[in-house]
């Protein structure tokens, strides 16, 4: 069975395709706003996902004129976001567990929450005198 191997890329082949000045991803990789991986000869090297963080920030910069400082408030908003998605998913899969176990260990057919009828009482009045 082949292994899926990532595609990765060097610095020059980035700021060529890119058309951005290799000490630009530099500055990026310093201000953490990307962070490439290394080869053994301490080569940066950008996967896929990498790209894909670049392309945001240069839409960012670029097209929507935000600075570094706004693009890193940006970027971890993102990530919180897509933390808090997950952790709702879970949540949401939880309950819809929790909600199948309960349905199938119910003895009532279609209920939720088991009703009991009203008692009636029956009350008499007295006409009032006059």
């Amino acid at each position: 069975m082949k292994e899926k191997r990532e595609a990765f890329y060097m610095i020059s082949a980035v700021s060529r395709f890119y058309k951005i000045h290799p000490q630009t991803l530099r500055l990026y990789e310093r201000e953490g706003l990307l962070k490439p991986s290394r080869s053994d000869g301490n080569t940066r090297l950008y996967s896929e996902e990498d790209l894909r963080q670049l392309d945001l920030i240069l839409n960012l910069t670029r097209e929507l004129g935000v600075n570094l400082a706004g693009v890193e408030v940006i970027l971890n908003m993102r990530k919180k976001i897509e933390e808090m998605r997950r952790e709702v998913n879970k949540f949401i899969k939880l309950l819809r567990e929790t909600f199948s176990e309960q349905m199938e260990s119910s003895t009532e057919p279609d209920t939720l929450v088991k009703v009991t009828p009203p008692k009636v009482i029956k009350v008499e009045i007295e006409p009032e005198e006059d």
